[in-house]
């Protein structure tokens, strides 16, 4: 079932001239790759953990996780008993 905001652009299609279309579908199929490229990245396990590793190593994320764990430092423990 079409949305009526697909309808309104399959209508504003048919005005377009034809050299227009191929120009668009063009477009469309580019950025349907790129999307598609970027959603496998995101899938695969290796690309992640490379990610990840880069992430662990970054100095200036190594600074932030420090400053969010000192700020959170005193609520993790509290309520929290020593054995």
């Amino acid at each position: 079932m079409n949305s009526p905001h697909l309808i309104k652009i399959e209508h504003d299609l048919g005005a377009l001239p034809l050299e227009e279309l191929e120009l668009l579908l063009e477009l469309m199929i580019k950025k349907l790759q790129e999307r598609k490229q970027i959603s496998n990245k995101f899938t695969d396990v290796k690309y992640m953990n490379e990610q990840l590793a880069a992430m662990a190593s970054d100095v200036d994320i190594q600074a932030e996780i420090a400053s969010i764990n000192h700020e959170f430092g005193v609520t993790e423990m509290d309520g929290l008993e020593k054995p």
